[in-house]
C-alpha cells in the first residue's frame, strides 16, 4: 500500500482458480488505485502464478 497524489494505490493477491492439489492452484496480483475517499477509481491484474511457484 502506498500514497500517491490523488490517493491509494494497494496491490492485492487473490485466489483466481482454485485447484486440487492446492499447490497447482492459480493466484494473481491485482493493483487497485482508489481516491482520496476510498474510492475505487480503477483495477487491473499485473501478475498471475501458481501457488506453488517461487517467486522470480
Amino acid at each position: 500500500m502506498r500514497r500517491t497524489d490523488h490517493g491509494w494505490c494497494v496491490e492485492v493477491d487473490v485466489l483466481e482458480l482454485l485447484r486440487i492439489p492446492d499447490t497447482t492452484s492459480l493466484l494473481a496480483t491485482y493493483e487497485v488505485r482508489l481516491d482520496a475517499d476510498g474510492e475505487l477509481l480503477e483495477y487491473y491484474r499485473t501478475r498471475r502464478y501458481r501457488r506453488g511457484a517461487a517467486d522470480e
